[in-house]
């Protein structure tokens, strides 16, 4: 048996998230929509921090129910940016609100999911890297697919968070071959 990615390092939040979350295909809208959300968010910050405040962060944005934030306004952005337990960034807040509402769009029109997966055959693109060096920070893929989630009204959304995204949410297997993950994750695509 290998040994785990590197990036998921000592700490047991970041290694329960790299051991049970990163990399496994989620084919839920609303989760889907969550994660890309909370990829916005770390943006310049670590993804660490971001995994830390999570729950704050689903607390903070009412369990992240589109319907419910797409309503929102500046009464809303205040509190939040009032709220310590979650990243204070007006700018991020005020997308999120926008991305709810092209979320629903997309989300009646065709299915987020689909909309996301359709790109891939609704197959994960399975890559074989041996070192951490090798993982693209962004591909062409990422580049359309954000360009696509910007046509439709998101922000936050730039390639290099794509693809992150897309890591996490197992559109795309970027655990190293020989992290003992990487078989378990191409064994459920």
């Amino acid at each position: 048996m290998g040994e785990r990615c590197g990036w998921a390092g000592s700490d047991p939040i970041y290694v329960a998230y790299h051991d049970t979350e990163w990399g496994v295909p989620d084919r839920d809208g609303r989760a889907l929509w969550e994660k890309l959300v909370l990829d916005g968010f770390q943006a310049g910050l670590s993804w660490i921090t971001i995994l830390k405040k999570r729950d704050n962060f689903r607390e903070a944005f009412d369990g992240f129910d589109p319907e419910k934030i797409a309503a929102w306004g500046a009464p809303e952005v205040d509190r939040l940016l009032a709220d310590p337990g979650i990243v204070r960034h007006r700018g991020k807040i005020e997308a999120t609100i926008g991305n709810a509402r092209a979320f629903l769009d997309i989300e009646e029109r065709e299915g987020f999911s689909a909309f996301l997966w359709n790109r891939i055959d609704n197959c994960p693109i399975q890559n074989t890297w041996l070192n951490l060096d090798e993982v693209p920070t962004q591909t062409s893929l990422s580049r359309q697919v954000s360009r696509d989630l910007k046509a439709a009204g998101f922000r936050f959304c730039g390639p290099t968070i794509v693809y992150a995204f897309m890591e996490a949410v197992g559109m795309v297997n970027d655990h190293l071959v020989t992290c003992p993950r990487h078989c378990d994750v191409a064994r459920m695509r």
